[in-house]
């Protein structure tokens, strides 16, 4: 008899049996220094590779694949799968599994040992998507270095805690809107995309974990660059109880010279970080370089 997660169209996906075997069979035990709770469900990573909206031509790059589950159903959804693995004793063994769980779909496999804060570039055509079950502790770092070091990636879904994913979809004006909202917004439209009970995990995590969708879009035009922009960004929110006058005094090099350039980029010098939207912070980070070259000449 053939189980439900054995299919002749595609990969078989991994129970809660078949993850605490390979676990076993590795001599891990999940270290919560590197965020790993192994997902144990199979219609969970259906759920993730559904809502990523995939096409059967997408080039997916995944971050922290663990033991593979997700990764199996990512390789019967699209064309090639780039699993970017910080642990050299998974990095190693996920070939294995996928051909053991996926036999005909290796090929499809790029497994690349690395820090994915660290890593360069990835081999291989460009990539289209991000779809991950991004460890904890590095979620957004993550998430922004990806998306800064690849502008290929047209969209992407995200398995991050659920108070993350608040707020990387957060608006002007939420309490939890903050300086990942902003940053997230400068790449793409970001929305909230279901939730993740901790009984999905293996061992399960302490907190609930939330998907996060995402669409690229373009950058606010502007004549200043990204990092000004996101200093302006960080520096609003570094005291958020405090007005933008006293938050940039800091960049501007008064709180007068922040007022000034707050005033000219149309934004109230007594408003706070919340109530900005990125294309705001783009403003104002134009008028403070105004305001400084002003000052200098």
């Amino acid at each position: 008899m053939v189980s439900d997660d054995v299919t002749s169209a595609g990969p078989r996906l991994l129970g809660p049996a078949d993850v605490r075997s390979l676990a076993a069979g590795l001599g891990l035990r999940p270290t919560k220094q590197r965020g790993q709770n192994f997902v144990i469900d199979p219609n969970t990573v259906r759920k993730i590779v559904r809502s990523a909206s995939l096409e059967p031509d997408d080039v997916v790059v995944e971050v922290g694949p663990g033991l593979g589950s997700l990764t199996l159903g990512l390789l019967g959804a699209v064309s090639r799968v780039v699993a970017i693995e910080v642990d050299p004793l998974l990095a190693r063994a996920l070939p294995g599994t996928v051909a053991r769980f996926a036999e005909g779909y290796v090929d499809r496999l790029e497994v690349v040992e690395a820090d994915a804060l660290r890593v360069p570039s990835l081999p291989g055509p460009a990539p289209t998507a991000l779809v991950a079950n991004l460890p904890y502790n590095v979620s957004v770092p993550v998430l922004l270095h990806l998306l800064a070091l690849l502008p290929s990636l047209r969209k992407g879904l995200v398995m991050v805690q659920s108070e993350v994913a608040d707020r990387l979809a957060a608006e002007p004006g939420s309490r939890t809107y903050g300086v990942p909202s902003v940053k997230a917004a400068w790449y793409a439209r970001v929305r909230r995309a279901g939730a993740v009970g901790r009984n999905v995990f293996w061992p399960a995590p302490n907190v609930d974990s939330g998907l996060v969708a995402w669409e690229r879009r373009d950058p606010p035009a502007a004549s200043v660059s990204r990092e000004e922009v996101f200093a302006v960004v960080d520096a609003a929110f570094a005291q958020r109880r405090k007005t933008l006058r006293s938050t940039l005094k800091g960049l501007a090099g008064s709180a007068a010279a922040a007022e000034a350039a707050l005033a000219h980029a149309g934004v109230d010098p007594m408003a706070r970080g919340e109530a900005l939207h990125v294309e705001d912070f783009a403003r104002v980070a134009e008028a403070l370089a105004l305001v400084r070259s002003d000052g200098a000449a």
